[in-house]
């Protein structure tokens, strides 16, 4: 199995999170042993955010890095687990909301597709760019 910046260049639906992910300099850290859980926007979630903004967040090294550890959590945490939980703590120190009513959403944002595996953790594909406060 692939670790998880292997699995989400393979996705070929991450292209602009893998750059960001590069540009913010953490692919060795998601290449680690973890485990982690990623919740992944996609390029078109990346897509949906304000003119600018991406190319204006890989020129700030450090909100890209905040921005980007608030889409990951320490652990392996599968979807069944996912549900159970309100909230769950990021790797950039604040937590993010977890509601599993309908569907699952993670802030404002919905997992389209949970549980894709990776030998350091597990990727829950996200359609929209989750930003702390």
């Amino acid at each position: 199995m692939a670790d998880i910046v292997d699995t989400a260049v393979s996705a070929g639906s991450f292209s602009t999170l893998v750059a960001a992910v590069k540009a913010a300099g953490l692919v060795d850290t998601l290449k680690g042993a973890g485990p982690f859980t990623v919740f992944a926007p996609t390029d078109e979630a990346f897509a949906k955010l304000p003119a600018g903004t991406v190319d204006a967040l890989l020129k700030d090294i450090p909100k890209l890095k905040k921005i980007l550890t608030y889409h990951v959590v320490s652990g392996k945490v599968m979807a069944a687990d996912v549900v159970k939980l309100k909230s769950a703590k990021t790797v950039e120190g604040s937590d993010v909301k977890i509601d599993a009513s309908n569907g699952v959403k993670i802030n404002e944002s919905t997992v389209t597709t949970p549980d894709v595996a990776a030998d350091n953790g597990v990727i829950h594909i996200i359609d929209t760019v989750l930003m702390p406060a």
